[in-house]
């Protein structure tokens, strides 16, 4: 049976937020070094990003490198680096075709140039798409983007644009890199760890986490609609009673 046929079209996550996580394991179970799983991921972000636009997912985000990933060795980063460009470069047809308008947030500018270049160039041709934001967290930190943020705000405070009581939730959203996108409805992580990595932290605060032992190489359609299943059979309450969710009903 197709498992998008479970799937109730009024439910669907707005955000959905994804931790790649075990292209090193897959890589290493075959006798192979970590680049290995890395190039062989790129068929399940293919299909995770044509899941998510096909149920009509508004926005969907990506943890393609931390901030941390940077204490990996030089070999592994540059070829994620390469491998970043490439991949980009070659389904960017696919992100056309499937109306993507591609996003990117993070340290951008601690990238190689070249990795800039093919990232702003991507943005561009594909702004005009309006069917699912795809973004990149790359070279990415929750705890370094609150930290950013609060100097931002401060900056406008000490220059008298803002006062402190004009300071709330809303003004903080605005100065995060995700300032235009909704908050996340559901992090999805795979391999079987059970953590959140500083990932989104922030906007991650009411989310729902779904956590999968299949490694990302080996992630596909059917897992995602799994994920989409289960998110439709929990209960949302935000700090709510399940009576008050029955009465709004």
């Amino acid at each position: 049976m197709d498992k998008k046929t479970l799937i109730n079209p009024d439910r669907i996550p707005e955000h959905i937020a994804v931790i790649m996580d075990g292209n090193g394991r897959w890589a290493k179970n075959k006798g192979m070094n970590r680049i290995f799983g890395h190039k062989n991921a790129i068929t399940a972000v293919r299909e995770t990003i044509e899941a998510a636009a096909h149920i009509g997912t508004k926005a969907i985000t990506l943890y393609a490198f931390s901030t941390e990933n940077w204490n990996r060795p030089k070999v592994e980063v540059n070829a994620l680096m390469a491998l970043l460009i490439k991949s980009l470069n070659k389904e960017l047809n696919t992100l056309q075709e499937n109306e993507v308008r591609f996003n990117s947030i993070g340290n951008i500018n601690s990238l190689p140039k070249t990795a800039q270049k093919t990232l702003k160039e991507v943005i561009f041709k594909t702004k005009n798409n309006t069917r699912i934001v795809l973004t990149l967290a790359l070279s990415y930190g929750a705890r370094e983007e609150i930290v950013n943020t609060i100097k931002n705000i401060s900056k406008k405070v000490v220059n008298k644009e803002l006062t402190l009581e004009e300071i709330d939730e809303k003004i903080i959203n605005n100065h995060l890199y995700t300032f235009n996108l909704p908050d996340v409805d559901l992090m999805i992580r795979t391999s079987g760890e059970k953590r959140i990595s500083n990932f989104l932290l922030w906007q991650m605060a009411y989310a729902e986490l779904y956590f999968t032992n299949i490694l990302w190489p080996d992630f596909r359609k059917e897992h995602f609609y799994d994920a989409i299943i289960e998110y439709q059979n929990r209960e949302r309450r935000f700090g709510k009673t399940s009576d008050q969710i029955t009465i709004t009903e």
